[in-house]
């Protein structure tokens, strides 16, 4: 500004004395009309400096973790144009900055639950372990050790499908996509709960008319195993299971039936979430298998929904959609 002010002053009083030796009378408005430019110049530097200072300031925010700022503006110009670039980079920092922050109390989160999850069958089998050695019981032993296979399976089963769920959220699984029968893979899915439901008097119905889809059917197998595990899990003696599919012009669907215990209101929005228990979950439910299959189903352009009353029974419907816009 200093530098303004001198170099203005010089040429005033430059073109000014030259108007002296011209013309007199010239030399007064040469120097108010140099003073007057001057000061309009130096008005809009400062305007241009503070704005830029003021751009600088936020910043200076930004980069200490300050993203609670609004530097919008409509006007016209350069430096507005930068302003507002310089807003949709500090929108875009500040939602990544929330995700990193909902990332890292998910990860708190699932950590905690996954500690809980192994915590139990671990101190089962300490305890069962401490037994042996003290019981020398064969009866007693084979007792203890038939715990402590069920334990382990049980944890096999939970760290392999927490294995899967973690590659299907970084996209580092294995997921083709290739067309498939619906039937055929609705047939597998079932076939290792045929002892179950055969044990526990509940009767199948096969509903399912053929339609064929796009995805991996190895993971869509196992998506449609982890729903039926759930209502059989619910599904009394001598209940029923229900599988059926409705063809349409927007989209193909398959729809899992039981008329079990179903799920309260309080539960049903949550059922999808992972690790999560309702008041009617079997003891020995880890809350991961319907949040697999989601994920599956999601990946495939799918959708499933739920429907139930307690006490009632439950309805899963998976919707494949035939475009998606």
């Amino acid at each position: 500004m200093k530098k303004i002010v001198i170099y203005g002053a010089l040429v005033t009083l430059l073109f000014s004395a030259v108007c002296l030796f011209i013309e007199p009378w010239c030399a007064l408005p040469c120097l108010l009309l140099g003073g007057f430019v001057t000061g309009i110049f130096l008005y809009y530097t400062k305007k241009r400096i503070d704005k830029l200072s003021e751009l600088n300031n936020y910043l200076s925010l930004v980069c200490s973790g300050n993203f609670d700022l609004d530097i919008a503006d409509n006007t016209e110009g350069e430096l507005s144009i930068l302003k507002n670039n310089l807003y949709k980079v500090i929108i875009l920092l500040r939602s990544q900055n929330e995700q990193l922050k909902k990332d890292k109390t998910y990860l708190a989160d699932s950590l905690a639950d996954i500690s809980h999850q192994l915590k139990t069958p671990l101190t089962s089998m300490m305890v069962m372990t401490d037994l042996l050695k003290q019981d020398g019981n064969p009866d007693k032993q084979t007792e203890f050790i038939n715990i402590m296979e069920s334990q382990l399976d049980k944890m096999k089963w939970l760290i392999t499908n927490l294995l899967k769920l973690s590659k299907l959220d970084a996209g580092t699984a294995e997921f083709k996509k290739e067309s498939f029968s619906v039937k055929a893979v609705l047939e597998q899915s079932i076939k290792p709960f045929l002892v179950t439901l055969d044990l526990k008097g509940i009767t199948f119905t096969d509903n399912v008319e053929d339609f064929v889809i796009k995805g991996d059917d190895n993971w869509t197998a196992e998506a449609f195993e982890n729903i039926i595990k759930n209502c059989i899990e619910h599904t009394d003696k001598d209940g029923e299971l229900t599988i059926s599919t409705q063809i349409t012009t927007l989209y193909d669907s398959v729809t899992i039936q039981d008329n079990g215990s179903g799920i309260t209101a309080e539960d049903l929005p949550h059922i999808f979430e992972r690790f999560y228990h309702g008041k009617n979950a079997s003891s020995d439910s880890v809350g991961i298998g319907l949040a697999l299959a989601k994920t599956v189903f999601e990946k495939e352009n799918g959708c499933v929904t739920v429907r139930s009353r307690e006490n009632e029974g439950t309805t899963f419907e998976i919707r494949f959609y035939k475009s998606i816009i």
